[in-house]
C-alpha cells in the first residue's frame, strides 16, 4: 500500500469507526442517513472560513458576538472589515477590530451617499477563491449588493453564509447557503451572558445580583418563546418529513435540519426561544420524536415522524 492510500485510510478511521460503532442495530437505510449527515459535520466544522464584513452596514457592538458564530461553523481564516475609516461615523470600530483580530482595508468614498465598500468586498472575495486556499465564505452584510457575488461564491463550490440585520433583502438571503440575522445573534448571546452572571453572582454570595440575572435571562426566554410558531413553518417542517421520510415514516433529525436549511436559509430555531431544533419540533403536537441509544452512553440520535402522516 502506497504511503498516500496509508495516510487517507488513517484520516477516515475516526469516521468509519463512528459509523460502526454509533450505528449498531439500525436498519440499513437508517445507517446511510446518519453517515450522510455526519460527513456533512465533519465537514462543516472544519470549514476554512473567509471572512468580509461591510462596515457601513453591521452595528459594532455586535462584532465580537458574530465572530463566535461564525466559529461554529469553521475556522476563519481571513478576517477583514471594508469602510472609509476617515469617517467619523466609524471611527469607534478600533477597540472591536483589535480585540478580534480583523483586519480593516480602506475604501474612501468616491460619491456622496453610495456605500464604496462594497465593490471593495466583491474584488477582494474573487482574489479570494481564486487565490487563497477556502472552503467558504462568510459576508457579513444587510446589503442586496452582494446578492450576485454569494450566488457565484456557491456557484465555484464554495459554502457561503450570510449575517446580517431582519431588514436584509430576501434576494441575499436566499442566495446564501445559511442566512443568519444579528438579532437572534444578539439575543442568544445576552440568554448565555445572563447564565453566566447568574452563576458568578451565587458564587460571590450576592443573592441579590443572581436574582436580577435570573429574571433578566427569563425575561429574555420568554419573550422568545412568547413567539408563535408560525403555521408555515409547521408546514415547511411537515414537508421537509415528507420528502426524505422512508417507508416507516421517520426521518434522521440532522437530515432533517439541513433540507430545512436548504428550502429556508434564514430558518433558525433560535428565533423561537429553543436552543435546538429537536427541542422546537418536540414542542409542536404535530411531531413525535424518538431518541435511540447509541454504545455511547452520552449520545443520542434523534428521529422524527410526523403523526398526521397518512
Amino acid at each position: 500500500m502506497s504511503i498516500g492510500n496509508q495516510r487517507e485510510k488513517v484520516a477516515k478511521m475516526p469516521e468509519i469507526w463512528y459509523h460502526r460503532n454509533q450505528t449498531a442495530g439500525y436498519s440499513k437505510s437508517a445507517r446511510m442517513e446518519v453517515k450522510k449527515i455526519t460527513n456533512h459535520v465533519f465537514n462543516l466544522n472544519n470549514l476554512r472560513l473567509a471572512v468580509l464584513i461591510d462596515a457601513e452596514n453591521v452595528p459594532r457592538h455586535s462584532i465580537k458576538s458574530v465572530m463566535e458564530e461564525v466559529a461554529i461553523y469553521g475556522t476563519p481564516t481571513i478576517k477583514r472589515i471594508y469602510g472609509d475609516w476617515t469617517n467619523p461615523s466609524i471611527a469607534g470600530w478600533k477597540h472591536s477590530l483589535l480585540e478580534n483580530a480583523i483586519t480593516p482595508i480602506q475604501q474612501y468614498s468616491y460619491t456622496t451617499g453610495k456605500n464604496s465598500s462594497d465593490s471593495a468586498m466583491i474584488i477582494d472575495a474573487m482574489d479570494i477563491l481564486y487565490t487563497e486556499r477556502t472552503d467558504g465564505f462568510v459576508i457579513v452584510s444587510s446589503d442586496s449588493d452582494f446578492t450576485r457575488l454569494a450566488i457565484r461564491l456557491r456557484e465555484a463550490g464554495q459554502r457561503v453564509i450570510g449575517i446580517g440585520e431582519r431588514k436584509t433583502p430576501s434576494a441575499f438571503i436566499a442566495a446564501c447557503d445559511k442566512f443568519i440575522y444579528i438579532e437572534v445573534i444578539h439575543a442568544n448571546t445576552e440568554e448565555t451572558q445572563g447564565d453566566q452572571d447568574e452563576t458568578r453572582g451565587g458564587q460571590d454570595g450576592s443573592a441579590a445580583k443572581a436574582e436580577t440575572n435570573r429574571q433578566k435571562r427569563h425575561h429574555i426566554s420568554s419573550h422568545q418563546r412568547g413567539v408563535k410558531i408560525p403555521d408555515e413553518t409547521i408546514q415547511l417542517i411537515a414537508d421537509s418529513v415528507a420528502d426524505i421520510a422512508g417507508d416507516d415514516g421517520i426521518v434522521f433529525m440532522g437530515e432533517l435540519g439541513n433540507l430545512i436549511l436548504k428550502k429556508q436559509p434564514d430558518f433558525d430555531h433560535r428565533s423561537y426561544g429553543y436552543m435546538s431544533l429537536s427541542a422546537m419540533i418536540k414542542s409542536i403536537d404535530r411531531f413525535e420524536i424518538e431518541f435511540r441509544q447509541t454504545t455511547d452512553p452520552n449520545i443520542k440520535h434523534v428521529f422524527v415522524r410526523d403523526k398526521e402522516a397518512t
